[in-house]
């Protein structure tokens, strides 16, 4: 089992930046990646970003040049450096591991833009 807790998320308005962050523990040796989806209204879950063990990142076409995900191995967690904010980027932003047993996922935070 692994657990992830996320912080972060926000009001804000459009053009302005967040940062999540996503916290692991427990069984964190069989993970292989992190990473960010969202969640709008009525809409699917979508990547957003991730990131390998190894540091090879993953963006959506949407945020490519905007958000910024990295991580701290040594602390087990995973940012995401969210600039330039659009209100289309309003949704429930959740941390993901990719392990070895299967996917986990976070509670999910609640990001929103503002116009």
């Amino acid at each position: 089992q692994v657990q992830l807790v996320e912080s972060g998320g926000g009001l804000v308005q459009a053009g302005g930046s967040l940062r999540l962050s996503c916290t692991a523990s427990g069984s964190i040796f069989g993970m292989y990646s992190m990473g960010w989806y969202r969640q709008a209204p009525g809409k699917q879950r979508e990547l957003v970003a991730d990131i390998t063990n190894g540091g090879i990142t993953n963006y959506a076409n949407s945020v490519a040049g905007r958000f910024t995900i990295s991580r701290d191995n040594a602390k087990n967690t995973v940012y995401l450096q969210m600039n330039s904010l659009k209100p289309e980027d309003t949704a429930v932003y959740y941390c993901n591991t990719r392990h070895i047993v299967g996917p986990y996922w976070g509670q999910g935070t609640q990001v929103t833009v503002s116009s």
